[in-house]
């Protein structure tokens, strides 16, 4: 049985390397909040490893990569601590939530074991291809610097292997956990990674110019700018109807508003940078104005995202 002080530490955790994450898990129904958890703190360090340009040349990214796949296709955690040390000298990162999680890897695969065993593959399996393609775009990218998208498929395969997975893992999870859903299972996965990616398409789009002066260059060079947001409103689109499908398959409104806000948010945060450009965002009176209105159609039984 996990210990308060185990979950309190992964309850830090999650805060520390993700604030909105850390305000919507709770949203979710045990043991799914639990399960969410966990999966996002693996996703987010390969993320790190992905991510670490400035402090690690090519070579011990793509090292790091393979050796989180392999301990996910066997967890163990005195294997965690070990790769934890190993991983910290020297750092791949400044971010101190970010090294706190990697400190902490041993806790997070202890926490991947004490799932059931199919949770526990879910889980484990989508981190290990997430792994494995970040690591095939790492090893195409410059030795050191960031990965540079050359085309307009290049940049769909890059937001499912980053955010695309996570949906169809997240899919997975849901009808794992919640039975009525399998009704809709077939509709439910198959618009599971454009729940992702269209999520990821419009973080690319509002921080394109931030991106570009880091050196990051995920809208690739001659690409028409309204050609990605089309491709990002049909995403959108796709989610919408994946957050329809929950909820009228009967999912818990949490899982239902777990879904829901992030696309509301997508969906306004898209058109605001396509009128007024990138780095554009929503306020926060906005942003708390969208919670509100999917909890209100929830609680009233009206369909989302209307």
């Amino acid at each position: 049985m996990p210990s308060p002080e185990h979950d309190a530490l992964l309850a830090r955790l999650l805060e520390r390397t993700s604030r909105t994450f850390a305000l919507a898990i709770p949203l979710l129904p045990a043991p799914l909040d639990r399960s969410v958890t966990s999966a996002y703190l693996l996703f987010r360090i390969a993320d790190t490893f992905e991510d670490a340009t400035v402090l690690w040349r090519r070579e011990r990214r793509l090292a790091a990569l393979a050796e989180l796949e392999g301990l996910l296709e066997e967890p163990r955690a005195d294997r965690a601590a070990e790769l934890a040390a190993r991983w910290l000298d020297p750092a791949p990162t400044a971010h101190e939530g970010y090294l706190d999680l990697l400190r902490h890897a041993p806790e997070v695969i202890a926490e991947l074991l004490a799932m059931p065993a199919a949770v526990r593959e879910v889980m484990a399996g989508h981190t290990r291809r997430t792994a494995r393609g970040m690591a095939d775009f790492v090893r195409r990218s410059p030795e050191r610097g960031e990965i540079e998208l050359t085309d307009l498929a290049e940049l769909k395969l890059y937001c499912y292997v980053v955010a695309g997975i996570v949906g169809e893992m997240l899919t997975d999870l849901f009808l794992l956990e919640i039975p009525p859903l399998a009704a809709d299972g077939e509709g439910l996965r198959a618009r599971a990674s454009a729940f992702g990616e269209g999520l990821q398409l419009v973080n690319i789009l509002k921080d394109s110019a931030d991106d570009r002066r880091e050196g990051r260059v995920f809208l690739p060079a001659g690409t028409d700018r309204a050609e990605v947001f089309a491709l990002a409103r049909r995403d959108l689109e796709r989610a919408t109807e994946y957050c329809r499908l929950l909820q009228g398959a009967g999912a818990p409104r949490g899982v239902t508003a777990f879904a829901a806000s992030p696309v509301a948010l997508a969906r306004a945060a898209l058109d605001r940078v396509e009128q007024h450009g990138p780095g554009a965002r929503l306020t926060r009176p906005e942003v708390l104005a969208l919670h509100a209105k999917v909890q209100a159609a929830l609680v009233a039984g009206r369909p989302v995202l209307g």
